[in-house]
């Protein structure tokens, strides 16, 4: 995503987002945990949130949490997210029976599930 994005996208003209959910991962790159937003959001998508990794390491990758955020714009890099209120980060609620899942290290089924449609036979 580059800055340009910003002036077609309305949503990121504000500073400071609330209540935003995010899904933590591992960097290999940076070796350890981070946070980026999921999709469904009136922003987008894997955009990444800079977190205290103290914080995601209490549970495993794969857990969404719920937090604010303030927007970064340097130029020259990709827009991205640094949390706010340390204090108030959480495991999202709305996403309950997902978090459980992980915890219990339960495998998810993240392929889409298949729809099929039948052609409905004309009577003649």
């Amino acid at each position: 995503m580059q800055l340009s994005l910003l002036s077609e996208m309305p949503e990121l003209e504000k500073r400071v987002f609330l209540d935003v959910f995010a899904k933590a991962y591992y960097d290999k790159r940076l070796r350890k945990a981070r946070l980026k937003t999921i999709e469904g959001q009136l922003i987008p998508a894997d955009l990444k949130i800079g977190c205290p990794c103290r914080i995601l390491s209490q549970f495993p990758e794969g857990t969404i949490y719920k937090l604010d955020v303030r927007l970064v714009l340097r130029n020259g890099r990709q827009p991205y997210f640094l949390s706010l209120n340390h204090h108030k980060i959480q495991r999202a609620l709305e996403f309950f029976d997902h978090n459980l899942q992980v915890q219990q290290g339960l495998k998810l089924d993240l392929r889409p599930k298949k729809m099929v449609f039948y052609e409905r036979h004309k009577r003649h």
